[in-house]
This record gives C-alpha cells, structure tokens and sequence, in this order.
C-alpha cells in the first residue's frame, strides 16, 4: 500500500486547506485511516481517524474544525480543515493500517507528508 499526500501550502490564520491522500495497491475500503501532524521537536499528534464502519474520532484540538472523509471509488481520503490557527502549521501525514488505532501513531503505512504553514 502506497499513500501520498497533497494539498498542503501557506493559508492565512482563519483560512481553510483540503488534504488529500491518494491510496495505491489495495482498495481503501480495505483500511482504517488517519491524518497525523507533526512538528519539529515534538512528538506526531494524531487528529483525526476513520473506522471502516465509518466511524470518526477527532483529537480535542481539531474538533468541530476538522473533517475527515473518504471517496471509495477515488480511493483517497480527506481532511478539510477550516478556521486555521497559526499553531495548526505543521507537517501532516496521512496514515492506513488493518488494526484500528484511533488517534494513536501505530499505523502500519504512512505517506510522506505535506506541510502547512498558517500565518497569523
């Protein structure tokens, strides 16, 4: 399974962004998926997660500002961020693995992330 992700790039804080992450190899129906963000000297911050029963969890710090999504016949999952803050700047990873992990950062396949960056 192969992710890559797009859509990162500089937004003013209060901005919205559209992550993508295009899944490759197998179907994405197949995984449970994540976005994942992390910045220099900290540790990765799970933020949002998708059970295959459809079921979202959400890390406090994005609730309600955070929408995680996924297009079957694309094969891509989503994250629409909205009402950007300058401490959102970060890189973002997407991430699938078989084994549910909710928030945590124990998925088996992992793109190579996209940043970004929220100006104030």
């Amino acid at each position: 399974v192969q992710l890559v992700e797009s859509g990162g790039g500089s937004v003013q804080a209060g901005g919205s962004l559209r992550l993508s992450c295009q899944v490759s190899g197998n179907p994405i129906s197949g995984y449970y998926m994540a976005w994942v963000r992390q910045t220099p000297g900290k540790e990765r911050e799970g933020l949002a997660a998708l059970r295959l029963d459809g079921i979202t969890a959400y890390a406090d710090s994005v609730k309600g500002r955070f929408i995680i999504s996924v297009d079957t016949a694309k094969n891509t999952v989503d994250l629409q961020m909205n009402s950007l803050k300058p401490e959102d700047t970060a890189m973002y990873f997407c991430a699938a693995g078989v084994y549910w992990r909710a928030l945590g950062n124990e998925y088996r396949y992992w793109g190579q992330g996209t940043q970004v960056t929220v100006s104030s």
